[in-house]
């Protein structure tokens, strides 16, 4: 997640006159429907994958590709989410798109999936659960106060702190590309 970057995001889809009591709102129906999506994919998410016959090191890589593809976007700063209908309310663009997809998205259901499948057993599982919500919590406190940091970081220091994310995001794509291909390649020529 990258909680600055989704909130310059988000500010350009909700109301320009947006308040902050309104923004509250967005912020925890937001936090709120990513942690729910969170629990039904690590309850679920193997089993959606048994369904339809996918390998986990096949989701790895284009798990790996979607965030790659995302962190290419992020550093050249080619985010850009439009919203067609002016009469929707900004409570209704907390879940759809906000929470899902831009929050919530492929990549980070590949990575709960890629995560719960590399758990060795419930304190693992536990330990994913617990730093998922503390990054809900972050998020949801950067996304409710996104109208103060905007003005204090400006535009460029948004464009900044995206862009080093971009590159975190890059490298761990990286990392699950290779890991996935390797373990195929293994399964596949022997």
């Amino acid at each position: 997640m990258d909680p600055i970057g989704i909130s310059a995001v988000a500010l350009s889809i909700l109301s320009p006159n947006i308040t902050k009591t309104e923004i509250n709102k967005v912020a925890y129906k937001t936090t709120y429907t990513i942690v729910i999506s969170f629990f039904v994919v690590i309850i679920a998410g193997e089993f959606v994958l048994k369904v339809f016959g996918l390998d986990i090191n096949s989701l790895k890589v284009m798990g790996g590709l979607v965030l790659l593809l995302m962190a290419l976007s992020m550093i050249s700063g080619n985010i850009k989410v439009k919203s067609n209908d002016e009469d929707k309310l900004n409570e209704e663009l907390a879940i759809i798109p906000i929470a899902i997809p831009i929050v919530f998205g492929t990549g980070l259901f590949s990575t709960i999936i890629i995560f719960k499948h590399e758990a060795d057993g419930f304190i693992d599982l536990a330990s994913i659960s617990i730093a998922y919500c503390l990054n809900a919590i972050i998020f949801y406190f950067i996304f409710k106060n996104s109208i103060h940091i905007k003005r204090y970081l400006g535009q460029t220091g948004q464009n900044v702190i995206t862009k080093l994310m971009g590159l975190i995001v890059g490298a761990l794509a990286i990392q699950f590309i290779i890991s996935g291909v390797v373990t195929l390649a293994k399964s596949y020529l022997n």
